[in-house]
């Protein structure tokens, strides 16, 4: 609004750049390639501490998969490096200041105390030297559960297990926002179907 009572003081039409929340998600198939599914989890939550519009923050996966995504994501979450910046081996840093640091835990110890969520991975937090939050992967028992429909901003991936395809692209959507997605399977004609039903920016 204070844009809009100056703008007669500006030669030109001002510049502006607005960041909105992402709660971007990733949306599997049974069909997917459970390797690569479990490296876009990987990277796609943790890779810049999961500080960016476009990381992925809640994973839908067919509970038939899971069983399988489960333990090769908890072995590639604990190969993950964390450390200083200046360390290109590692993946993972610090997030970026206290503020981020205590919302983010926030999320993680309520997780911890639901009983409609378990924290599978990681959850530790440690701010003695920087701001570390360990990769964190919360399953949640809801699809509406805290951390399924809020912005988070920082390494914590939400997966929901699921039987019914229809019924869980309608519990994707009813979250208030959700920037990107994308779409694990082998089939490309379901990939197409289910894209025309996710309702995010881009797909």
């Amino acid at each position: 609004s204070l844009v809009g009572e100056n703008i007669a003081k500006y030669n030109s039409y001002p510049r502006l750049v607005g960041e909105t929340g992402g709660k971007d998600f990733i949306f599997a198939h049974k069909s997917a390639d459970v390797e690569a599914l479990t490296s876009a989890l990987v990277l796609g939550s943790f890779e810049y501490q999961g500080q960016k519009c476009s990381a992925a923050s809640r994973a839908y996966i067919p509970a038939s998969l899971w069983s399988e995504v489960k333990p090769r994501l908890e072995k590639a979450v604990a190969a993950i490096k964390m450390g200083d910046v200046c360390d290109f081996t590692n993946l993972m840093n610090a997030v970026i200041d206290r503020k981020s640091f205590d919302n983010i835990k926030s999320y993680v110890d309520y997780a911890k105390s639901s009983p409609d969520a378990e924290v599978i991975i990681g959850g530790g937090c440690d701010d003695s030297i920087g701001f570390f939050v360990e990769p964190t992967v919360i399953l949640a028992k809801t699809p509406t559960f805290k951390t399924m429909v809020e912005e988070i901003f920082g390494p914590v991936m939400s997966v929901l297990k699921f039987d019914s395809e229809d019924e869980v692209i309608n519990k994707a959507n009813a979250t208030d926002y959700g920037l990107s997605t994308t779409i694990w399977t082998t089939n490309l004609a379901r990939a197409h179907r289910v894209a025309a039903r996710i309702e995010v920016g881009i797909t």
